[in-house]
């Protein structure tokens, strides 16, 4: 029997209009927090989101601090309607399941990623909420994300026995994507701003934002890799260039920066590269960790970003080379049979 679910639907239905509420399972996510939808009975049949949260996994304080905040800046974040941190329990606004992935295609795309780019840039001109100052994107936190690279897709997934030259490599890779997006200008950080953790909304081109509290005061360019620069889906370099400058020159009206439009990319592809070693190490995790074999599927493509940005980087020349020879062979050779399992991660 599923306790959490009983517990959940016992507490949903202590509410009005929720007391006859059939908790319908939603989706889960990369972590441990589960999504249920329920309804709301009445003339208008309001449907609402409940959010499982395990206490002893997940820590609600940052995701409701954050989303109050932001509601009240007008960010499109669901309204927390409920909340129960002991339990680990929120009930939350709807804001539907029509996700951006599902909805881009060579019509949609200039719309959509104009109005999400606009949303981050309200995003980062957001102060942090004073009861929850954020965490910020240091070394240390920059540095615990490239490792996940090594310890777990070349390790553990590929099997790789890395040399000490290897190491080397890695390490010296690291400390100049390191210095890059420390020197960057600072702003508030959704860090998983992509395809899947936006919605679309009637009657507006802004998105719904989710997935937002693991926010921290950071890079600059960050969110909008994590936008243009998508793991679940890859666009024309055209079309990446001309976003880019759209939201280069949107953040530099709202005085997040001063870059030109060579600086932002530069500073654009090194947090890439920074991102798609966590995401691949992530995917990776995910698979050994905890079961979700889907993200595997996703591991090529990210890798192939890593491949195509430090083709552009005299200083990683070494780096894409053994990318090139040492890493996407054994990717070819283990991961791709399983290609097919990317569909499950979309």
């Amino acid at each position: 029997m599923d306790t959490r679910l009983q517990e959940l639907t016992e507490w949903v239905r202590q509410f009005p209009g929720f007391e006859q509420s059939t908790a319908e399972p939603v989706s889960g996510d990369a972590s441990f927090r589960r999504y249920f939808r329920v309804w709301q009975s009445g003339p208008s049949a309001r449907p609402a989101i409940v959010m499982d949260a395990p206490p002893e996994h997940e820590d609600c304080v940052p995701f409701v601090a954050i989303a109050r905040h932001w509601h009240k800046q007008g960010i499109a974040v669901p309204e927390i309607l409920q909340a129960d941190l002991t339990l680990g329990f929120l009930l939350l606004q709807d804001l539907g399941d029509n996700l951006m992935l599902g909805q881009l295609n060579s019509d949609s795309a200039d719309t959509l990623y104009r109005g999400a780019l606009d949303e981050l840039i309200t995003i980062q001109k957001t102060a942090p909420p004073s009861e929850h100052p954020l965490p910020p994107y240091d070394a240390a936190l920059l540095d615990r994300e490239m490792a996940l690279f090594p310890d777990w897709l070349l390790e553990k997934i590929l099997e790789m026995e890395l040399s000490n030259g290897e190491r080397c490599l890695l390490e010296t890779a690291f400390a100049f994507l390191r210095e890059s997006a420390l020197a960057q200008p600072e702003v508030t950080v959704h860090r998983d701003y992509h395809s899947r953790n936006l919605l679309i909304q009637p009657d507006t081109s802004r998105p719904g934002v989710i997935d937002f509290q693991d926010a921290v005061t950071g890079p600059v360019t960050y969110d909008a890799v994590s936008l243009l620069k998508d793991c679940y889906v890859q666009w024309p370099e055209e079309k990446v260039t001309e976003w880019l400058e759209y939201y280069r020159q949107g953040s530099l009206d709202a005085g997040l920066h001063r870059a030109d439009t060579e600086t932002f990319r530069q500073w654009f592809e090194l947090m890439g590269m920074q991102r798609h070693l966590k995401a691949a190490g992530i995917f990776a995790r995910l698979s050994i960790r905890d079961g979700k074999d889907g993200y595997l599927g996703d591991i090529p493509r990210t890798v192939g970003y890593l491949i195509t940005a430090s083709s552009r980087q005299p200083a990683l020349r070494h780096f894409h080379e053994w990318l090139i020879e040492g890493v996407m062979p054994v990717i070819e050779q283990k991961l791709r049979p399983d290609a097919s399992a990317e569909t499950d991660s979309q």
